[in-house]
């Protein structure tokens, strides 16, 4: 399946306005500025297990079927319902308070999010 993988970051842009137009604080903003995250994508048919793990040590775990509603999780904790949908390749999901696609380009992964007027895009590097 095209989304298996792991992947580490490996750039970002306009971290710092996103993070802000989410509301985050600024010692939280900059702690979080180089964190290595690495992502985990297990594909099986229509169904994902999407982990993303931090230098803390602390997880994130979404699991998800495209096109059925599933409780889901942000990076700051709020859990929340969403369904998640596949648009020309890419996975296209709505968090409380941003747009967000996630695509395999080459062998990398690529995520969009968006957020009044701001585009925040992360590019991962396969590891595995």
């Amino acid at each position: 399946m095209a989304f298996n993988g792991k992947y580490e970051i490996e750039s970002e842009k306009n971290y710092d306005e996103f993070m802000k137009r989410l509301g985050l604080p600024s010692d939280a903003i900059e702690k979080g500025r180089n964190f290595k995250i690495v992502t985990e994508v297990q594909q099986d048919g229509q169904n994902f297990t999407w982990s993303q793990h931090y230098p803390s040590g602390h997880s994130m775990i979404n699991k998800f079927t495209i096109g059925k509603e599933c409780d889901m999780e942000t990076m700051g904790g709020k859990k929340f319902k969403a369904t998640v949908r596949m648009e020309g390749g890419k996975l296209v999901v709505d968090f409380p308070n941003y747009h967000q696609t996630s695509e395999i380009i080459g062998d990398k992964l690529v995520e969009i999010s968006t957020i009044s007027g701001v585009t925040y895009e992360r590019v991962y590097k396969r590891l595995a």
